[in-house]
């Protein structure tokens, strides 16, 4: 095995390009693995790129066999909550069918660490407030949160049955972009409230909806954790480390556990943009909790993570220099807004 060699499923995504980003800082060789179905080639910078999908076993087993990483990180999967209501089978069928296939290459391979992307989708509407550790029950309300769960339990079956040693790490709400502006987050279409508010800053082209105004919290919009992208990336590699000492399957919560409402996060891009918006309110989408904030305690106790991006200002702010000038910086993006990237929340 290269020791210091991961594969990086998703690599070309927005979480996966800054994991890239963050193993190649700490001295590894990240090789990402993508069909960029979501993810961009010009995001793939700090390391050799291989073009795949994961339903191709043969293929993954190659690419693990040519480059004889240590470990992998996995992100690979589709993350449209709307999406995955209309079409179950083809989220069932990359999140948890592709996994499934990873985990036979691994196994053949002979590659027994696995750092996995999951998310807080898997708790679904969570039965009391205030934050949510990992003993809470995973009750998921949208099958793109079922398949998320099926696939955490999925790997946890591998790891007592084939030597699986993994670390699964679920995702509050990602934000943020690279402060150093290479790499950042682009939808088709974009879901993500912060980008969407980001979207109407910068081209006055509608209004920023705001869905639910009537739920039970002090200003009554929903409340969420948002953690910063490069937080997140760092988690990864903190993940990675934890498993040369350690064995079997553990979870852990990725938050900042501080939660902020939409008007707040729609106050604070006023702050930072500069840009009045104009507001609209619309009704409740089915299944949106009031609250989800991360209580991350045993990801600071366990695996040594707190994140560096706590105030929500800043972390708007990298988003919004990235939004001004990825078409620049990125002159591969095909000179067209609203390209696809892997997202994880």
């Amino acid at each position: 095995m290269n020791e210091r060699t991961i594969l990086v499923t998703g690599g070309a995504g927005y979480v996966g390009s800054h994991a890239c980003k963050a193993l190649a800082a700490a001295g590894y060789l990240p090789v990402s693995y993508d069909n960029l179905v979501h993810g961009h080639e010009w995001a793939v910078r700090w390391g050799p790129f291989e073009r795949g999908d994961l339903l191709d076993g043969n293929r993954v087993l190659a690419v693990l066999r040519q480059y004889r990483p240590t470990a992998v990180m996995h992100f690979a999967a589709y993350c449209y909550v709307g999406e995955s209501v209309t079409d179950p089978l083809k989220y069932y069928l990359n999140n948890v069918a592709g996994t499934v296939s990873l985990l036979a290459a691994m196994r053949d391979a002979e590659v027994d660490r696995l750092v996995v992307s999951s998310t807080c989708a898997v708790y679904g509407v969570p039965d009391a407030r205030g934050l949510i550790d990992e003993e809470r029950p995973r009750q998921p309300v949208n099958p793109y949160g079922h398949s998320k769960h099926t696939m955490e339990q999925v790997v946890r079956d591998a790891g007592p049955a084939h030597g699986l040693r993994a670390v699964i790490l679920r995702y509050f709400n990602a934000a943020g972009a690279d402060p150093d502006g290479e790499i950042g987050e682009q939808h088709d279409p974009e879901t993500h409230l912060i980008p969407l508010i980001l979207n109407a800053a910068s081209e006055s082209n509608g209004p920023v909806t705001v869905f639910g105004t009537d739920y039970p919290t002090p200003d009554g919009t929903c409340i969420r954790d948002y953690v910063h992208v490069q937080d997140l990336a760092n988690a990864h590699v903190l993940g990675l480390k934890y498993l040369q000492e350690s064995a079997g399957v553990a979870a852990f919560n990725l938050g900042t556990g501080r939660g902020y409402s939409v008007r707040e996060i729609i106050d604070a891009a006023r702050r930072v943009t500069g840009r009045d918006l104009r507001i609209v309110e619309g009704p409740r989408r089915p299944g949106d909790p009031p609250e989800l904030v991360a209580d991350a305690t045993r990801a600071r106790r366990i695996l040594g993570w707190r994140p560096d991006w706590v105030d929500i200002e800043s972390v708007i702010e990298t988003a919004w220099r990235w939004h001004c000038g990825h078409a620049v910086r990125n002159p591969r993006a095909d000179g067209a807004r609203g390209l696809s990237a892997l997202a994880q929340s």
